[in-house]
């Protein structure tokens, strides 16, 4: 998958991860690049300064995603590159209050549904297109002391599985992006703890990522991994998955320690 003359769409592009790609994404020379954010004003900033186009767009909202990527389409052509990347991060255990929970589905999961189900015909009918789905390594590996959004982004994860394993012998490529821990306001997740300072030391920068994202689709790599050790971790629960359960167990109760460090 190579940027250069491609048609891009990028959710949550505003700010973070998102920014960071739809800027490298123009300097890999990316024809036409749409920078959509729920904070419209910041979408529009980001396009503004790397020759796009910058709307606001709730991803959530199924009939907005559909009439948006549909504009798209008849003024541009099909999309080549889908980056579903809009996210929130919600902390907590499994008493989080309903309405929070559906929340964190419905951007986290439902709003690649829904840009995958507007695409995809333009995509099929033009034989090639690529989906890039940011994930997290919560997809993989869960993620300590945030129920929600380690459930939907394991969702995520089995939503590009499989998109893949369905439409990749039609010329679909898809990668999921898989960071651990990337310099961004959802680190305040994990609040004024220890935890926070152990996530802060291992943190990666938005540049960080946007340079992997581009390296993994080069080599149209299914998962990216800007943390290289996620791949052991990943191999490590795989292979024992017990083990990894009582590690797990363990390291929640470190980080829940306030002489942790």
């Amino acid at each position: 998958m190579n940027v250069q003359d491609q048609l891009v769409f990028v959710t949550g592009g505003g700010s973070g991860i998102g920014e960071a790609l739809s800027r490298r994404f123009a300097d890999e020379g990316a024809a036409t690049i749409v920078v959509t954010d729920l904070d419209g004003d910041a979408a529009e900033r980001v396009a503004t300064d790397i020759g796009g186009t910058g709307l606001g767009l709730d991803v959530s909202d199924e009939e907005a995603v559909t009439s948006t990527i549909a504009s798209i389409e008849k003024d541009h052509g099909p999309i080549g590159l889908l980056a579903n990347n809009a996210g929130i991060a919600t902390g907590g255990s499994v008493d989080v209050p309903t309405a929070l929970w559906q929340k964190t589905w419905d951007v986290n999961v439902m709003a690649h549904v829904y840009a995958i189900r507007a695409a995809l015909p333009g995509m099929l009918a033009n034989g090639s297109g690529y989906i890039l789905s940011t994930v997290s390594a919560a997809g993989l590996l869960t993620n300590i002391g945030a129920a929600p959004y380690a459930v939907t982004k394991h969702a995520a994860l089995a939503l590009a599985e499989w998109v893949s394993m369905t439409y990749g012998k039609q010329g679909i490529g898809v990668s999921a992006l898989c960071p651990q821990f990337v310099d961004t306001p959802m680190l305040d997740l994990f609040g004024e703890s220890a935890s926070q300072e152990w996530v802060r030391s291992i943190a990666i920068t938005t540049d960080d990522v946007a340079n992997a994202v581009i390296e993994g689709l080069a080599a149209e790599r299914f998962l990216i991994l800007p943390h290289p050790e996620v791949e052991t971790f990943f191999q490590n629960k795989a292979n024992d998955y017990d083990r990894w359960l009582g590690g797990m167990r363990k390291l929640n109760e470190q980080l829940n320690n306030p002489q942790f460090d």
